[in-house]
């Protein structure tokens, strides 16, 4: 998790990049922490180098990232692709928290997103069963945004990426920052939230490009500024 904590930071930071696709191969998208090394683990060894913790490093990234899953996403794996923005699936795709069936809990947040995703009583289920789900299921719960055949999702996810980054970069990441922030905040406090980052658009060059343009009814060239 090092190395794409570490790639996603430089993305990041890249002012040419405005958005990424994360993705696996077709078998599974990620394969999460390894099993047989993780059995031997303490839980005074586990409290004291904080086990996992370095797996949330992703969700601190500013710009959007879009999970393109094909095949299995269990595990650490579904948990990584809960920590994307948005989750675009191949069509045989499959989601699940199988840790009951080994003895522990989802510890990387597959009990929290996944709820946050697609409410208690799916979450409960798929968590106490460690159940699958389909990428058709989980479209309908609200886990998945979009589904593809497989062999055209990457090039969908990047379309789909590349559409983001031609928007004013410092505007779609107040977006973003909106969005996630109504998962922690009263609808009070992320409307106040909301309205102070709209405020602040209008204080970006993008902002009077993109009206401008909207008037003159031609295509707008944001500089991210």
């Amino acid at each position: 998790m090092k190395e794409l904590n570490d790639a996603l930071v430089d993305f990041d930071k890249d002012s040419t990049v405005g958005a990424m696709v994360l993705t696996g191969s077709e078998k599974a998208f990620a394969a999460g922490a390894d099993i047989k090394e993780m059995a031997t683990n303490t839980f005074v060894g586990n409290y004291k180098s904080n086990f996992l913790a370095d797996w949330t490093g992703i969700v601190s990234i500013r710009k959007p990232i879009i999970a393109a899953v094909n095949g299995f996403a269990l595990g650490g794996g579904c948990e990584v692709a809960m920590m994307c923005d948005m989750i675009y699936a191949g069509e045989t795709a499959k989601f699940g928290q199988p840790e009951i069936k080994l003895g522990t809990i989802p510890g990387a947040g597959g009990s929290q997103r996944l709820t946050q995703a697609v409410g208690k009583a799916k979450a409960m289920d798929l968590v106490l069963t460690g159940d699958m789900m389909s990428a058709q299921d989980a479209e309908k719960a609200g886990l998945v945004a979009r589904i593809f055949p497989v062999d055209s999702l990457v090039a969908e996810s990047v379309k789909s990426a590349a559409k983001i980054a031609s928007y004013s970069q410092p505007v779609v990441m107040m977006a973003k920052e909106a969005v996630n922030k109504s998962f922690e905040m009263s609808l009070s406090e992320g409307l106040d939230l909301e309205r102070r980052l709209f405020h602040c658009t209008f204080g970006t060059k993008d902002q009077k490009e993109g009206m401008a343009a909207f008037a003159e009814k031609r295509k707008a060239n944001f500089t991210h500024e």
